[in-house]
């Protein structure tokens, strides 16, 4: 049986975000898989660039990625109490595209915040955004990764041990779902 293709999603654009070796330690747990990450650089949604160009290639492209991965595994901070601007914005696009990528899919919310909740309401929020894309979000604790600045290595990798093992469950969820 091929391995599993899990589609990783971080809120954060930034390339040493936190939120990204998140991710890189949520696809380590999970074990073999083909692995694409997503590019939320999209323009903002405009419906007249959408009715005058229509939905742009680069949000296809998000959309075509969804549709193939087996799962989504979703990792963002909490910006201002609530879901970064460039991960609503790919929500609100792959949104206006046919088919409805996210019906069904397998999803994981996870966040790491430089706060002291680890980004728990923006998870919330995102939580909300995928109810109306009927994303299978899978349940369990929250992972909320607080003051991220103290909980990752200079190898990107977790250090506390409460966090790897909170991962590690809700990624042997994930790979239970999808066996």
């Amino acid at each position: 049986m091929p391995d599993p293709k899990l589609l990783t999603i971080s809120g954060s654009l930034r390339k040493g975000a936190y939120n990204r070796m998140l991710l890189n330690e949520a696809v380590r747990a999970f074990g073999p898989a083909d692995v694409t990450e997503a590019d939320l650089h999209l323009p903002l949604y405009d419906g007249d660039l959408e009715e005058a160009e229509g939905v742009p290639d680069a949000v296809h492209t998000l959309a075509d990625q969804i549709k193939a991965a087996d799962a989504v595994i979703i990792a963002s901070p909490e910006y201002n109490k609530g879901i970064t601007g460039a991960l609503k914005n790919a929500l609100d696009w792959v949104s206006r595209v046919e088919g409805m990528p996210f019906k069904g899919k397998p999803t994981v919310v996870m966040s790491a915040n430089a706060g002291r909740t680890g980004g728990e309401t923006g998870q919330f929020m995102l939580l909300s955004c995928l109810v109306p894309l009927q994303a299978e979000v899978l349940t369990g604790p929250m992972l909320c990764v607080a003051a991220a600045h103290n909980e990752f290595g200079e190898d990107g990798q977790l250090t506390n041990d409460l966090y790897v093992k909170a991962l590690q469950t809700r990624m042997r969820a994930l790979h239970d779902r999808l066996s």
